[in-house]
């Protein structure tokens, strides 16, 4: 978990107890993309991105399909660091061939941020209102991906600025840091975000995360993060880069999201 702790994410060698998870995973996944009203929901970005947010019909323990609860390494690694938190239905994330396109809505300006920045982001800080303001409203422990498909790494791939972690630590700990914990959500930090961001993208190396089948791979909760376009030559099944991910949140009105490692 070093790595994790240093660079912001770490990367878990293939798991065989991961096999009949990602089996049973996968079916129900495809199933649930290929539902009519889930697309129309979540397929995106002129249809090369199905966001797929609580698609996967998986329980608080990660049970899916015939398979029984989630397990392997990177999950084991997680819950002894942050605790054994219930499992939200997962995200299935799929992205196709010629993304990104722009997403319904999106402005000029979103969209190039998307192209050239990856549409980098901290989970968890919706935007509120009009203008939008940057609030923390989702308070993540941290962020767990396993691969559905085997891709190689120019199809979509995730992204993550090494080292965001502790520059974003700073800014929220001073934005958030003499407030109570109870009132983090009402706090504007569209600013102190922005800047801090900023600032990321000038001393941070951009690393790209490729991961296939059986391995999984762990995100820290402050690290920026985003998706890598897709690239004409990528290597990708039909049913496109599908990946499942998992952000438990922790318990509310607590400073775990600032004070945990």
């Amino acid at each position: 978990m070093d790595a994790l702790f240093d660079k912001g994410w770490a990367k878990f060698p293939a798991d065989r107890a991961l096999g009949s998870w990602i089996d049973a995973a996968r079916e129900a996944a495809i199933e649930r993309i290929n539902d009519p009203a889930e697309r129309q929901v979540w397929l995106q970005c002129e249809g090369t991105w199905f966001v797929g947010v609580d698609t996967l019909p998986s329980d608080i323990e990660g049970a899916v399909g015939k398979a029984g609860p989630l397990t392997g390494v990177a999950y084991d690694a997680a819950r002894q660091i942050y605790g054994d938190l219930p499992l939200h239905p997962g995200q299935v994330s799929v992205i196709y061939p010629g993304y990104p396109r722009p997403r319904e809505a999106e402005t000029e300006a979103a969209f190039r941020y998307r192209l050239n920045r990856d549409a980098a982001h901290v989970d968890g800080l919706l935007g509120v209102g009009h203008p939008k303001k940057r609030m923390l409203k989702e308070q993540h422990a941290y962020i767990l991906g396993i691969p559905l498909t085997a891709c190689d790494d120019k199809a979509s791939p995730l992204v993550v600025w090494e080292g965001s972690h502790k520059r974003m630590a700073e800014a929220f700990t001073e934005a958030l840091g003499g407030r109570d914990a109870a009132d983090w959500d009402t706090i504007d930090l569209t600013a102190i975000y922005q800047a801090a961001r900023q600032e990321v993208f000038d001393t941070c190396p951009r690393v790209t995360v490729t991961a296939q089948p059986g391995e999984a791979y762990l995100v820290h909760r402050l690290a920026l993060h985003g998706v890598a376009p897709w690239e004409d030559n990528a290597v990708a099944p039909p049913e496109g880069r599908m990946i499942v991910y998992f952000r438990p949140e922790l318990p509310p009105a607590t400073r775990g999201w600032l004070e945990l490692p």
